[in-house]
């Protein structure tokens, strides 16, 4: 279908290319329009950039649980707070979840735009003014919220703490003292729901666009990324 190829990105299924049968498979065109222009579920609003499986096999909500990075380098377990945030809190939350970092901090952009196969290609740069920083994004708050092919993460290496905002508008929070994290969910009214699932734990569907694509090269030029 046109549709498809215009719109889609990827298919994933936990991270990995879903290769069962698709709940999008025998769609027509006005079914499969008509679900990728469903943004509101309950009081939780989605972003442009992702959309759930047709069947629902997670239906999108706010909240946010603790969960465990290993390492598989070290061994080593890292704490873990993920959260999903309905879009209208969605920037401002993020920001706010920033603040931890410090006033310096470290920046990596992530870019699916281009790419031939699964993954994606990360920009760094370090050393940057957190003030600055926000100042920039703000500037972009259009790709960082709707763009499906674009996330990024930001960090402290001295702290070490890390806020990752990825492709699927999903915050990420790692280190190994994440309270004042879980204080600024709770002051934003993000419920601790530890049984909540994300978009990213079944089918879904990631959009981007030409001109998302040019949006980003803007911002990776103001941010002064290179590869």
């Amino acid at each position: 279908m046109g549709f498809l190829k215009r719109f889609f990105k990827n298919v994933f299924r936990d991270g990995h290319p879903h290769t069962g049968t698709s709940s999008f498979e025998n769609l027509s065109e006005t079914q499969l329009e008509a679900h990728m222009q469903v943004s509101r579920y309950g009081e939780f609003v989605l972003t442009d950039a992702i959309r759930p499986a047709f069947d629902l096999q997670v239906v999108p909500t706010c909240g946010y649980r603790h969960d465990v990075y290993r390492d598989q380098e070290t061994g080593v377990d890292i704490p873990v707070l993920m959260a999903s945030a309905s879009r209208e809190v969605l920037i401002d939350l993020l920001f706010e979840l920033l603040d931890p970092l410090g006033d310096e901090v470290d920046l990596v952009l992530e870019t699916s735009h281009n790419r031939n196969n699964r993954g994606h290609q990360d920009l760094y740069r370090e050393h940057i003014d957190l003030p600055i920083l926000k100042s920039t994004l703000y500037d972009f708050e259009d790709v960082l919220l709707d763009d499906g092919c674009t996330g990024m993460a930001v960090l402290n290496p001295h702290i070490p703490l890390e806020v990752q905002f990825d492709e699927h508008k999903l915050l990420i929070m790692y280190g190994h003292e994440l309270s004042e994290f879980e204080y600024i969910l709770q002051g934003l009214n993000i419920p601790r729901r530890e049984d909540i699932r994300f978009i990213t734990e079944a089918e879904h569907v990631h959009s981007s666009s030409d001109e998302f694509q040019q949006r980003f090269e803007e911002m990776r030029y103001r941010l002064g990324l290179d590869d």
